[in-house]
């Protein structure tokens, strides 16, 4: 029987097993060649060795692609962690504020609300009951109630411009916040192309990885046909 040397291993096999390096796929041929860089395409080796490189590849393969998973993984995961966020914590700048800027907030606050309708009314009719049936009109506001008049113009005027400053600063807050709403926008549109095409380049990948792993157990289902057609 008609044997040949492998140049891989040096050992003899029947000539039937015989398979030649330009016969290989390129894929399993670098995978020989890594591990013999001496084997060329003039080269010989067995059906038995050229299957063990094929699972090799198969199996390298396999535990690639697990890797770039989990990094991919690790990636998103180190991303989360590490990026800040574009949102400016506008509620802790209340902190910064002085003393007369909280004291406008308050004034603009109470001023605009049911209790300071409700409590004003009731000092408005304390005070004309007093005059007008207490003290008859002889005391130190009868009707007209010009002292009356007086103060509550003296609150218009201190009340509107401090109503005024807080509602400037108000806006100046919502300013930032549509900022802030622009930002998270923006960076949400970026972060999600950015995502389509890894997941495009990803597919592709993988798409180009298969049809070559395909290939190949196509031709170690080939070379086991031959085999069992030859014994038949």
């Amino acid at each position: 029987m008609k044997t040949f040397v492998s140049d891989i291993s040096g050992q003899e096999f029947p000539m039937a097993d015989c398979v030649n390096a330009k016969m290989i796929r390129k894929a399993i041929f670098d995978c020989i060649k890594g591990e013999y860089p001496d084997f060329n395409l003039d080269s010989v080796l067995s059906i038995s060795e050229l299957n063990y490189f094929r699972e090799k590849y198969i199996s390298t393969f396999l535990l690639k692609e697990t890797r770039e998973l989990n990094e991919l993984e690790k990636t998103v995961i180190k991303s989360l962690k590490d990026k800040q966020s574009v949102l400016t914590q506008l509620e802790d700048e209340t902190a910064d504020y002085t003393f007369g800027q909280k004291i406008a907030d308050k004034v603009a606050e109470f001023g605009g609300s049911w209790t300071f309708i409700i409590s004003f009314v009731i000092f408005l009719a304390l005070w004309i009951l007093v005059n007008v049936f207490v003290l008859l009109n002889k005391g130190f506001d009868p009707y007209p109630f010009i002292l009356l008049n007086l103060i509550l113009s003296c609150i218009a005027a201190l009340q509107a411009p401090v109503i005024m400053m807080s509602q400037n600063r108000q806006e100046e807050k919502d300013r930032k916040r549509s900022k802030n709403d622009y930002m998270v926008n923006l960076k949400s549109e970026l972060e999600i192309r950015m995502l389509h095409e890894k997941i495009d380049h990803l597919i592709m990948h993988q798409e180009q990885s298969l049809i070559e792993l395909q290939k190949v157990q196509i031709d170690m289902m080939n070379d086991i046909i031959s085999k069992i057609e030859k014994k038949g």
